[in-house]
């Protein structure tokens, strides 16, 4: 339980950290726990902070991809 309270609250931090850039989403994103001593553990979350936005697609530009890789469609 202790364990699960520590990743969650370096996951908070990591947020944190991310929303003060400007960012609205996290990508990349790890978490790791490391014994340092018996009893003592360290725990990091990181990933990459990023800005998300929507993109509007062109009918052309479907049809511009679908034409050069048709896999781009399936």
């Amino acid at each position: 339980e202790l364990c699960e309270h520590a990743r969650a609250e370096a996951y908070d931090k990591m947020w944190q950290h991310a929303v003060q850039m400007g960012a609205n989403a996290v990508i990349g994103l790890r978490s790791d726990a490391t014994e340092v001593m018996q009893g003592v553990s360290e725990v990091l979350c990181y990933g990459t902070a990023v800005v998300v936005e929507a993109v509007e697609e062109s009918a052309a530009a479907r049809s511009s991809v679908s034409q050069s890789n048709p896999a781009a469609t399936r």
